[in-house]
């Protein structure tokens, strides 16, 4: 099969379905196109996210299954829940978004290279900008030791990269932000794909197709917009 190719100069053009992306590699579904807000919110309702490397073409992907956390089924270990309670880490919410998608993309020691190319950085944070990117940060003595980042949509939460510099520091930004998540009435948390880390929170697969049934719902449906304001 082959694949779509979107025109940069048209961000309203339509994905093809999803049920056409390729088994391998998995979730394959079309390249090019733009990064625009218009056409980055149009994939994301749809269950289609950017993910390439600096020098490549825009791949846009969709796979099957695909890594979700409910948020009544988060699953916080004995020990996270005791690090969280002495409050050794300050939480805080769209604070240094800047700062958090910077760290997202430094060297890891596990990888080479980033995924998060300056046109990524630039064209999230004009998403960040416009109300539909957050950061949740973790700080330890005035220190930013980890965060994560990713796009709100109706009552959906996408998560997009996180990092950690201090043991935990990612999980407890996780956590401490699904607490937040779940109060503000959302349902659903994308994942992406399958990590042992998300996994070992409450991260489960599910069908894509249910997956963008759930979107259809919970896309449509707004939460309070001042819940991100006022945290």
């Amino acid at each position: 099969m082959r694949l779509t190719i979107l025109n940069p100069k048209n961000p309203a053009q339509a994905f093809p379905p999803v049920s056409q992306a390729l088994t391998e590699p998995d979730g394959l579904l079309a390249v090019g196109g733009c990064l625009s807000e218009q056409r980055l919110l149009n994939a994301y309702r749809q269950g289609i996210f950017p993910w390439y490397n600096e020098g490549e073409p825009i791949l846009w992907w969709s796979p099957n299954p695909r890594m979700v956390l409910f948020p009544e089924r988060l699953n916080v270990s004995r020990s996270l829940h005791k690090l969280i309670r002495k409050n050794v880490f300050q939480f805080t919410i769209d604070t240094a978004f800047k700062q958090v998608i910077a760290a997202c993309a430094a060297p890891r020691d596990y990888a080479s290279g980033t995924w998060i190319s300056p046109q990524i950085d630039k064209a999230y944070r004009q998403l960040h900008q416009a109300g539909f990117a957050h950061s949740a940060e973790v700080w330890l003595d005035g220190e930013l030791v980890g965060g994560l980042y990713g796009v709100a949509l109706g009552q959906v939460f996408f998560g997009e990269s996180m990092f950690h510099t201090a043991s935990n520091a990612s999980k407890v930004a996780f956590v401490c932000l699904l607490e937040k998540l779940k109060a503000w009435g959302y349902q659903l948390i994308d994942c992406q794909i399958h990590s042992q880390h998300l996994a070992s929170l409450g991260a489960e697969e599910i069908a894509r197709a249910e997956f963008v049934g759930l979107l259809g719902q919970y896309c449509q449906t707004p939460v309070n917009p001042a819940a991100w304001l006022s945290s």
